[in-house]
C-alpha cells in the first residue's frame, strides 16, 4: 500500500525497480490529488462562514451561538492554511532539491488538515443544530458527525491495515 507519510525518515510505496526520486515524486504527486479534494471543500465552507454575519438572521444567535460561530470560522480558517501550506512550501523551496522534505512536511499539513475539516463539520452541525432544534440535539449530531469522520477516515483504514499485516 503506498503512503505519502514518512515511516523512519523513507517515504512508502512502489515496487522494488522504483528508485527513490522517483516515489518522492509519485508520493508527491498522489499528495497533491488529495490536497485538491480538501482544498475545494474547505475553500467553499470558509467562504460560506464568511457571508454569515451579513445574514438578516445573524443578529439573532444568542452569544453562545456567535462564539460558536467564531470557533467555526477560525477552526475554517486555520484548516486551510493548513492544506494550503504545501503550495507554499513548493513555491518556497522549487527546485532546491527539497523533495523529500516537501513532502514529509505536506503530509503532516494534510493529516492536520483532514483533522481541521473533522472537527469544523462537526462544529458546523452542532451550530446548525443549536439554531434549529436544541443545544442538546446539536451535541448529539455533533458527536454523531464526529464519530462518522474518525470511524471512515481513521478506523476503517487502520482496520483494514490490521488485516492485511504480514
Amino acid at each position: 500500500m503506498a503512503t505519502t507519510g514518512d515511516e523512519g525518515g523513507r517515504v512508502e510505496g512502489g515496487g522494488p525497480e522504483e528508485r527513490p526520486e522517483e516515489r518522492i515524486t509519485r508520493n508527491w504527486n498522489e499528495l497533491l490529488q488529495e490536497l485538491r479534494v480538501l482544498q475545494t471543500g474547505v475553500q467553499i465552507l470558509t467562504g460560506f462562514l464568511l457571508t454569515v454575519p451579513f445574514s438578516p438572521r445573524f443578529p439573532d444567535l444568542n452569544d453562545h451561538q456567535q462564539t460558536i460561530y467564531l470557533v467555526v470560522l477560525v477552526g475554517s480558517v486555520i484548516t486551510t492554511c493548513l492544506i494550503i501550506a504545501p503550495v507554499s512550501f513548493h513555491r518556497m523551496l522549487f527546485r532546491r532539491r527539497q523533495r523529500p522534505w516537501l513532502v514529509r512536511a505536506s503530509h503532516a499539513c494534510a493529516r492536520a488538515g483532514l483533522v481541521g475539516f473533522a472537527i469544523v463539520s462537526a462544529l458546523v452541525v452542532l451550530l446548525v443544530f443549536d439554531v434549529v432544534v436544541s443545544f442538546e440535539a446539536a451535541l448529539i449530531a455533533a458527536v454523531g458527525v464526529l464519530v462518522l469522520f474518525v470511524s471512515l477516515w481513521a478506523g476503517l483504514p487502520l482496520l483494514n491495515g490490521r488485516n492485511n499485516s504480514h
